[in-house]
């Protein structure tokens, strides 16, 4: 049979075994703008907390990750644009026992106000040689000015706290050294950070506890000082034992999972 209309689709003649149900089956084709069938239609994905979130066939997106233990990405300090336009009255020299920082004028005479808190900037940057210069600076201002840095604790708190901030473990390891430095090294040093132990212990409280699994391996950098979480540990038992009465207390409210060291 011919048909004249070209539009008109010609149907399977119905026969005595394609009758009924089967044929009716066969006229069910899904549509190819669903590619899993009328009945087995994909969901879509919505944001939460929306009205689209009550519609059927919906599917609620997930909240983001909060990646509270990234790295931040680092950032210029004001240490680096001060040292390369050559305002720091140092040098590294080269000697037959090894790397050296030279200072062209005596520690005693450097304004400490302006000098320490530029230094403790400097603990953000984590490349040579900003790191070498700061750690050995920061080491001889409190070796042979120690009587000076107590004044200059308050300026020293929102650099401390952006060091740990980034939450890089080297610059991590490198400003709790500085910190147990400045607080064995000076006299009442450690009581006056008490009252700014909101500021600085809520990093440590992240990462107190945060120390790889390596079963039965060996974890070197436990022997080398770079492990986070016992540097952490051992500053926090510094910060208690040079922090006075109320020391603990403080710590024990920023840093709930904290046992006493001299209290135990």
């Amino acid at each position: 049979m011919i048909c004249a209309d070209p539009a008109m689709v010609l149907l399977p003649a119905c026969l005595p075994e394609n009758c009924g149900r089967d044929f009716r089956a066969t006229l069910r084709k899904p549509s190819p703008n669903y590619p899993y069938g009328h009945k087995y239609k994909k969901p879509r994905v919505v944001p939460a907390f929306t009205i689209q979130a009550m519609q059927k066939n919906t599917k609620v997106l997930p909240p983001p990750k909060c990646n509270v233990w990234e790295p931040l990405p680092a950032k210029p300090t004001m240490f680096r644009k001060c040292y390369q336009r050559g305002e720091f009255p140092v040098s590294i020299e080269f000697t037959t026992c090894g790397k050296q920082l030279a200072w062209k004028v005596p520690i005693e005479k450097l304004d400490f106000h302006h000098y320490l808190p530029m230094f403790f900037d400097g603990l953000s940057e984590g490349t040579y040689p900003f790191n070498f210069i700061v750690e050995k600076g920061i080491h001889d201002l409190v070796t042979k000015g120690s009587y000076k840095i107590l004044p200059v604790v308050p300026q020293l708190i929102i650099p401390i706290k952006n060091a740990l901030s980034t939450k890089r473990p080297s610059v991590l390891c490198h400003a709790l050294k500085c910190i147990q430095m400045i607080v064995t090294g000076c006299d009442r040093v450690g009581e006056a950070l008490v009252p700014y132990y909101r500021q600085i212990l809520p990093v440590l409280n992240l990462f107190k506890d945060k120390n790889n699994n390596m079963g039965s391996g060996i974890d070197h950098t436990t022997t080398r000082g770079e492990n986070v979480a016992d540097l952490i540990e051992d500053t926090l038992q510094i910060l208690e034992r040079y922090g006075g009465p109320d020391a603990f207390i403080n710590i024990k409210y920023m840093i709930p999972t904290y046992e006493s060291c001299v209290l135990n």
